[in-house]
């Protein structure tokens, strides 16, 4: 399937600082990372991902740092900074207030976000866990931004 250009433009700056606050990382591997996260679905081209860094770099958000492997080859890697982190908090905020906009549309996708607005202890609990299956990283991204 193809997705449009602006929907998938539209997640590229808070995928990238959420890999980022993982761990730092060059290009070719985040690239990488955003088709396994998406099942292949969202394929980034360089013109694309390797102007976001450095707009993002231009705005505090990461930093680079090149470094030569032992092969000879160069590498740009990339660290989220402090200000990188507060920007992916204030974007998680965002993506969970379109999410819910969006589940109370789609009504079909309701149950998952419902399962995540419970607090810990509630009957949600269990809903969650079944939502978390198979979806660890899904669940505890949208835990962290619902906390």
């Amino acid at each position: 399937m193809r997705i449009d250009t602006d929907l998938t433009a539209a997640p590229a700056t808070p995928l990238v600082l959420t890999i980022l606050s993982e761990g730092e990382s060059y290009g070719y591997e985040i690239l990488e990372r955003v088709r396994e996260l998406s099942g292949g679905e969202l394929e980034w081209a360089d013109a694309m991902v390797y102007p976001l860094f450095h707009r993002l770099r231009r705005l505090g958000y990461l930093t680079t740092e090149w470094r030569t492997l032992t092969e000879g080859r160069r590498r740009n890697y990339y660290a989220i900074t402090d200000d990188g982190r507060a920007a992916l908090a204030r974007r998680q905020r965002h993506w969970v207030t379109a999410m819910r906009a969006l589940s109370g549309v789609w009504r079909g996708l309701g149950w998952l976000m419902t399962a995540f607005e419970e607090s810990d202890g509630s009957p949600g609990v269990t809903d969650r866990r079944r939502a978390c299956d198979g979806r660890p990283r899904l669940c505890r991204d949208l835990n962290s931004a619902l906390a």
